[in-house]
């Protein structure tokens, strides 16, 4: 089960006790994170020529939102590695490309320690065999056994299909890395573990693989997973990571906008999931920001929208938007912050304490 889902070894001793609905954190505050590897740039986005791109960002969440229009990242421009101070609140330094967990507590951590949360209150959706570690960190003077479960829909996703089955679109979906095709950590397991997530997630293994052909995009079967979390189990801490703009490093500008363009519905639905569901429905704050941005079409030392090498300014410039109860609807905060302000403000959120974290809680929120 570990192997399909990436899961830590606490985790994946969640399936020997009933599932935790409705048991949530002090006065029933959630919170769902949102984040897109990939990145994307203003000028596709938020600048005038990119707003057609982002109807459901512009038009109905940001009204709602109080929206940060600068988030600063100042660490090392990798997807895992981002990702990973993210989740901690710390800039990791490892080798992007390497199997490794954080070296920092992640969020998930802080969480289930400081307010004794169990296992199935807190999973993490991510978007290939890469992230498998983000879960849980390797700083054992924290305390281990405290991680996130993590769902890796492409391994299900190559689980549900059979080889005889799979054709160009479906090797293009599993592919695991658009900026390194050559980086696949290998994970074990097959169609036992299948039947144990699709238990888990009260599917059965022939819908799984009817709704995961059916699906255009990795995204569209992390939010369908998503959703599915959160109608089962309802865990008070969710972190789902969407990862179809990083098809920009096959330099097809219009396969980047596409990926943009479904990313903004996809986060729309994700907020219409809280508002729908009962366990979430007015007690759920969502949290959505990119891992960083992408490089300026100017800049020599960098190749535009395709990759994020030069450190320049767009690369490293990107945004946050947080709403739920709470927060001020309509409000915009032009100030510099850093992305890893993030775990600091999920904190106070939420009500634990991330000793280890580097980054401050926005005193904008609430």
């Amino acid at each position: 089960m570990r192997a399909v889902t990436g899961a830590s070894a606490s985790a994946a001793t969640l399936f020997g006790f009933a599932p935790t609905v409705g048991t949530a954190t002090p006065k029933g505050k959630r919170a769902v994170v949102v984040t897109f590897g990939g990145g994307a740039r203003d000028q596709e986005t938020f600048m005038p020529e990119g707003q057609e791109n982002i109807p459901f960002l512009l038009n109905q969440l940001v009204p709602q939102a109080t929206f940060f229009t600068q988030v600063i990242n100042r660490g090392i421009l990798g997807h895992y590695v981002a990702t990973a101070s993210l989740a901690t609140g710390v800039y990791e330094t490892f080798n992007n490309f390497t199997a490794v967990p954080p070296q920092y507590p992640t969020v998930f951590e802080y969480f289930r320690k400081d307010l004794k949360r169990p296992a199935t209150d807190t999973w993490v959706v991510a978007p290939s065999n890469g992230f498998n570690r983000i879960g849980e960190s390797g700083n054992r003077a924290y305390g281990g056994g405290l991680g996130a479960g993590v769902i890796l829909p492409k391994r299900l996703l190559a689980s549900a299909l059979p080889k005889s089955s799979r054709d160009d679109l479906y090797d293009h979906l599993l592919r695991d890395n658009y900026e390194t095709p050559m980086y696949t950590p290998q994970l074990k397991g097959g169609e036992a573990e299948l039947h144990a997530m699709a238990e888990l997630l009260k599917l059965s293994v022939s819908d799984f693989a009817s709704h995961a052909r059916s699906l255009a995009s990795p995204d569209e079967l992390s939010v369908y997973i998503a959703k599915q979390l959160m109608r089962q189990l309802a865990p008070s801490l969710l972190w789902v990571t969407l990862h179809d703009i990083d098809i920009a490093h096959s330099g097809t500008y219009s396969l980047y906008l596409e990926a943009i363009q479904r990313t903004d519905r996809l986060c729309a639905e994700i907020w219409k999931t809280i508002q729908s569901e009962p366990e979430y429905a007015g007690k759920t704050n969502l949290f959505i920001l990119p891992d960083f941005g992408r490089d300026s079409d100017e800049d020599p030392g960098g190749n535009g929208f395709q990759h994020h090498r030069t450190g320049d300014a767009l690369s490293r410039t990107t945004w946050m938007l947080v709403m739920g109860p709470g927060v001020r609807q309509n409000r915009v905060v032009d100030r510099p912050v850093q992305s890893t302000d993030l775990v600091p403000t999920l904190g106070t959120v939420l009500g634990f304490s991330p000793e280890l974290a580097q980054g401050k809680s926005l005193n904008e929120i609430g």
